[in-house]
C-alpha cells in the first residue's frame, strides 16, 4: 500500500505512513491504515480524500533546460533542473539523464526510469546526441573533415568522428549543427578547441529519438508522449 501511495505521488514512502493514519485513504471503498496492504494496480480501487489515484511507477519529463541551472538533484550553490518542476510534478526519485554543462541550453530528460537512462548513456548503444552551436570562427568544409575523422582534444584523448553541418559561416562566427555518440565531460566545447575554435552559445535539440519540443521555452517541460517513450526503449 505505501509503494502505491508514494508511486501515485501523494509523498515519500515515510511521508505516505503518515497520511494512511489519517484514515483518508481507501481501498474498494474501505479505510486502509496499514501501509503493508497488498493493493493490486488496475484491479483495486483506491482513493484519498474521495480522490482516486493512479499508480504510475515512472515517470518522463522533456525540459528545456536554461543557462545558469545544473543538471544534478541536489547542489549546495545552484538551482537544479529538478527544481524547475512545479510542486505537483516533483518527486524525490526523479534524475537527469545525463549531463548539460551549467550554460549549456536545451533538451535533458528527467525521470526516474533507471534501466532506460542505463541504456541512453551506455557507450555500447551508440545513441545520437544532436547539439546547435554558435561558434567563434570560421567553420569551414576542412572542419567537417576533421570532425568526421575524429579528434585528439588538448587533452590528449581521443574522440570519436562527429558529424558536423555548417548552417552559416561567416570570417569571426559560424553556426552549426553537431551529432556525436559520446558524452565526454564539456565535450563539444573541447572539440572546437582542439581545431582553434570557441563555443559561444550551445543547444541540445535531439537525444536519440527525442527532439527538443520547439513549443517548449527555456525552463518550460512536459510528461513525454507515449510514442516518444516507446521510441526511447525500442
Amino acid at each position: 500500500m505505501d509503494k502505491y501511495l508514494a508511486e501515485a505521488g501523494l509523498g515519500s514512502r515515510k511521508e505516505v505512513k503518515v497520511i494512511l493514519k489519517t484514515g483518508k485513504v481507501t481501498v474498494n471503498d474501505q479505510k486502509v491504515k496499514d501501509g503493508k496492504r497488498h493493493v493490486e494496480p488496475g484491479k483495486d480501487s483506491v482513493n484519498y480524500d474521495g480522490q482516486p489515484l493512479v499508480y504510475q511507477e515512472f515517470y518522463y519529463y522533456l525540459l528545456n533546460k536554461p543557462a545558469g541551472v545544473v543538471s544534478a538533484t541536489k547542489d549546495n550553490k545552484d538551482k537544479t533542473v529538478v527544481e524547475l518542476l512545479k510542486a505537483q510534478d516533483f518527486r524525490e526519485d526523479l534524475f537527469p539523464v545525463g549531463r548539460l554543462d551549467k550554460d549549456t541550453e536545451g533538451l535533458l530528460l528527467l525521470t526516474n526510469d533507471g534501466p532506460l537512462s542505463h541504456n541512453l548513456l551506455s557507450p555500447k548503444k551508440h545513441v545520437e546526441k544532436e547539439y546547435f552551436a554558435q561558434i567563434q570562427g570560421q567553420v569551414t568544409q576542412e572542419t567537417v573533415r576533421e570532425f568526421a575523422a575524429g579528434l585528439t582534444l588538448k587533452s590528449g584523448e581521443n574522440v570519436k568522428p562527429g558529424q558536423l553541418f555548417i548552417e552559416k559561416s561567416e570570417e569571426s562566427k559560424s553556426d552549426i549543427r553537431l551529432i556525436i555518440h559520446e558524452g565526454k565531460f564539456h565535450q563539444v566545447k573541447r572539440m572546437f578547441e582542439a581545431v582553434g575554435m570557441k563555443v559561444t552559445y550551445l543547444k541540445r535539440i535531439r537525444m536519440g529519438s527525442l527532439k527538443l519540443d520547439k513549443a517548449l521555452t527555456l525552463g518550460a517541460y512536459r510528461p513525454l508522449t507515449e510514442e516518444e517513450i516507446l521510441k526511447l526503449k525500442e
